[in-house]
């Protein structure tokens, strides 16, 4: 439009030019001629016809070299024209996947994503919503062909695809899946808040507390998670690993096991009621006999309590005095005062 209105422009200051010039030779008797010769052809004419025609040609060349022009360009605005068109489509089917899947329209949503997501400028987005819709509505070969395509598009995302991929696995209940691809994301980015957590709650899930135990220094020092669910997962992987060393029958691992573990959860009477229960049973009640007389003495337990009461001591007069002291505070506790009583 621009283009055209400077032509319009120029062609009426043109004219005007050449009304101005007729009215100027017009003064004059003789408003002069020009003669043209090339080898025996000769041409003559006014001054005036002659400046017309000069216009006139300079106009029709213009006209001529702008449709060349044009004529060059079109391919490649037809194809950019065909280009943002399919880019608006494609805007158009991410929005309606997104909306599709917020409603429970899984399939519907997969099918318009992944039909528009080669002409996207953000693909990803695309496949990794498409992978969510396949997997909510049980298809897993579709998520995981997805989740490849994502890749293809876009390699240098590698973390936010492979969390994808982990928190999909980790919904479907593919823990070890899961753990193999957060393993691979923690050596990428060892301080990602996102798979540091996700990491932690898939060993959980899998039961393997050496896992947990040394990831809990990286969870503390990034601040992953608040100081209080940090103390709980420490008391939930020594109580797992304690329990797995007296499935495996190891009274060493056992015994190793309990000097490695940090004196505050020592004091855990869940964590410590584990391992006073399982000495006891293999008979060696008396090597933990005065810790858990501490123990519980800084952290009432029944659990704990049962277990001292029920300890051969080796010096019963100094149990009896253990539980003497307890009643000043417990004086209404029945299993203390049936312990006193035995």
């Amino acid at each position: 439009m621009k283009n055209g209105l400077f032509f319009f422009s120029s062609l009426l200051l043109t004219l005007a030019a050449v009304f101005f010039i007729h009215q100027w030779l017009g003064t004059f008797e003789n408003p002069g001629y020009v003669l043209i010769g090339i080898g025996t052809w000769q041409i003559e004419t006014s001054l005036f016809v002659f400046l017309i025609s000069l216009i006139v040609g300079f106009y029709v060349l213009y006209l001529f070299f702008r449709w060349l022009g044009w004529l060059i360009r079109l391919p490649w605005q037809l194809k950019n024209r065909s280009r943002s068109i399919k880019f608006n489509r494609s805007q158009d089917a991410l929005i309606a996947g997104l909306v599709g899947s917020a409603e429970g329209k899984w399939e519907q949503a997969e099918k318009v994503l992944v039909k528009h997501a080669s002409h996207s400028g953000a693909p990803l987005i695309h496949y990794l919503t498409a992978a969510k819709a396949a997997q909510s509505r049980g298809a897993y070969d579709k998520r995981d062909e997805y989740l490849k395509k994502a890749a293809s598009h876009a390699p240098g995302s590698d973390v936010a695809i492979g969390l994808t991929q982990a928190e999909l696995h980790f919904s479907a209940n593919q823990f070890e899946q899961a753990l193999e691809t957060l393993t691979k994301l923690h050596s990428i980015d060892a301080t990602h808040a996102s798979v540091l957590k996700l990491l932690h709650q898939t060993y959980q899930h899998l039961g393997d507390w050496q896992g947990l135990r040394k990831l809990l220094p990286t969870l503390n020092k990034n601040k992953v998670l608040m100081e209080t669910e940090i103390k709980k997962l420490e008391i939930e992987a020594f109580g797992g690993l304690l329990k797995q060393s007296i499935n495996q029958g190891s009274t060493d691992e056992m015994r190793l096991l309990w000097t490695e573990i940090p004196p505050h959860i020592k004091k855990n009477p869940d964590v410590a009621a584990i391992y006073f229960a399982a000495m006891m049973k293999v008979g060696l009640g008396v090597e933990i006999e005065n810790e858990l007389a501490e123990t519980l003495t800084i952290n009432w337990d029944e659990t704990l309590l049962l277990l001292f009461g029920s300890l051969q001591s080796s010096d019963v007069f100094k149990q009896l005095e253990v539980a003497e002291s307890l009643l000043p505070h417990h004086k209404n506790d029945g299993i203390l005062l049936t312990i006193l009583g035995k």
